[in-house]
């Protein structure tokens, strides 16, 4: 049984760039018609693109479901380091 503290497995599945299903979702930053912000266990994850709709959310899953035309995915950060060495490579 994994605990909270472990990252959950990310996925991304694209059909016909009109439904996008994400797993490993932690919490929606913001969301409209052209854009759905998205913090995951792999990043920050921006979906671009025209008349969104966030149709199914369960952050308790890590699930999040968009309906729309999908023009663009584009992940930035990455995994957070942790402790003293991740802060001293940054």
């Amino acid at each position: 049984m994994p605990n909270n503290e472990q990252a959950r497995e990310h996925s991304v599945a694209l059909t016909d760039r009109k439904r996008l299903c994400l797993t490993g979702v932690e919490d929606v930053d913001c969301f409209n018609e052209q854009l759905v912000v998205l913090r995951t266990s792999q990043g920050t994850l921006t979906v671009a693109g025209a008349g969104l709709n966030v149709s199914r959310l369960s952050l308790e899953d890590g699930r999040v479901e968009v309906e729309g035309q999908v023009d663009a995915l584009e992940y930035s950060g990455g995994k957070k380091k942790g402790g003293f060495l991740g802060r001293l490579l940054r």
